[in-house]
C-alpha cells in the first residue's frame, strides 16, 4: 500500500513526492501520538509505576502500538515499563528469527512465548471450521499466565477503532446483544486490566503507518487465512458503507462512546418501573403479567 493515496490523493511533481511524503508521514505519526494519547487519558488505561506488556503478534496493528507507546514513554507525565510479548504458538514456517532481532534492533525489553497451540487447535478443530474461538482462548490463557506470573500491570492489545466497530455488529447479528470491545476490560477473574490504547485509530491510518515504518509483518496463516469467518463478513459490510457514505464508520464509533439507556431496550439498565409511575403502589411483577396473558378465554378474539 502507498501511503500518499490515504493521506493526500492530490498529484505532486516527482521532484516534490520525498518531501512531501515526509510531511505527510510525521503528521500521520503526530496524529497516532494524539489519538493514542487521548484514548489512554479518556479511559485512565496507564498509571504511574504501570508494569505494561504490550502483546506483539508480529501484524501492523501490534507493531503501531508498540511504536507509539514507546514514543510516548518518553514525554508521558506518569512512568511506565514497557516490554513486549510475544506468543510464539508453533505454526508450520513461523518466522521465529522476525520479532527477536527486530525488537532487540530497536532496544526494547521483551521476551518469547513458546506454546504449541497450533497442534492443539488443529487437532480439536475439525478441518473447514473456523479456529479463531479456540486460538483466542488458548493465546489468552498464555498471555494473561505469563502476565501473572511477571508482576504486569496492564496488558495492551492492539485492537484498533475499526475492530470495536466490526465486534459491535459481529455481536448484534450474530449473538442478538448490544456489546463490544470496550477499550479497558477488567479480565474475568478480576487479575487483569486489558487496555486497547489504538482505540480511537483508523485501520486505514495503521495501515499506513506501518508502511512508512517498514514493519517486519508477519501474516497470520492459522485462523487469518480462513474464509468463512463471521467477523470477516462483518468487515466486508462495513467497508461497503464506508464506500457508500464516507465517515459513516467514524460516526458509528462515536456512538459508541455515547449510549442512552433509556432509548433502548435493557429493564436492567433502565428502571423503566419508575418511569412515570402514579403513587407508591407497586406495579405487578413479571411473572403475574405472564401469568394473566396465557389465562382467560382463548377465542375471546
Amino acid at each position: 500500500m502507498n501511503i500518499l493515496p490515504i493521506l493526500d490523493s492530490t498529484p505532486q511533481p516527482a521532484s516534490e513526492s520525498a518531501p512531501r511524503a515526509k510531511r505527510e508521514a510525521d503528521k500521520l505519526a503526530k496524529r497516532l501520538r494524539h489519538q493514542v494519547g487521548r484514548a489512554i487519558a479518556d479511559f485512565g488505561m496507564i498509571e504511574e509505576g504501570d508494569k505494561v506488556m504490550v502483546c506483539l503478534s508480529g501484524g501492523k496493528d501490534s507493531y503501531t502500538l508498540l511504536d507509539v507507546l514507546l514514543q510516548l514513554q518518553k514525554k508521558a507525565p506518569v512512568r511506565f515499563s514497557i516490554t513486549a510479548v510475544n506468543l510464539d504458538q508453533k505454526q508450520p514456517g513461523f518466522p521465529e528469527h522476525v520479532l527477536p532481532e527486530y525488537l532487540k534492533s530497536i532496544g526494547v525489553d521483551f521476551h518469547i512465548i513458546e506454546q504449541d497451540t497450533y497442534s492443539v487447535v488443529t487437532r480439536v478443530i475439525p478441518e473447514g471450521k473456523t479456529m479463531c474461538s479456540l486460538c483466542s482462548r488458548l493465546r489468552r490463557g498464555a498471555l494473561y499466565t505469563y502476565a501473572e506470573d511477571h508482576g504486569f500491570t496492564k496488558i495492551a492489545l492492539g485492537h484498533h477503532r475499526d475492530d470495536l466497530v466490526n465486534t459491535f455488529f459481529l455481536n448484534l447479528f450474530f449473538h442478538a446483544k448490544l456489546s463490544g470491545m470496550p477499550p479497558k476490560l477488567l479480565s474475568d477473574d478480576g487479575k487483569h486490566v486489558v487496555i486497547r490504547p489504538l482505540a480511537y485509530v483508523r485501520e486505514a491510518d495503521i495501515e499506513a503507518y506501518a508502511e512508512v515504518k517498514a514493519f517486519p509483518i508477519i501474516p497470520c496463516n492459522l485462523c487469518g487465512s480462513q474464509d468463512n469467518l463471521q467477523r470477516k463478513q462483518v468487515k466486508k459490510m462495513l467497508a461497503q458503507w464506508e464506500k457508500d457514505t464516507p465517515g459513516r464508520v467514524e460516526t458509528m464509533a462515536r456512538a459508541l462512546g455515547d449510549i442512552r439507556p433509556s432509548q433502548l431496550s435493557d429493564p436492567k439498565l433502565f428502571d423503566f418501573h419508575a418511569l412515570g409511575k402514579r403513587g407508591a403502589a407497586a406495579l405487578p411483577d413479571a411473572h403475574a403479567w405472564l401469568s394473566s396473558s396465557t389465562t382467560g378465554d382463548v377465542d375471546a378474539c
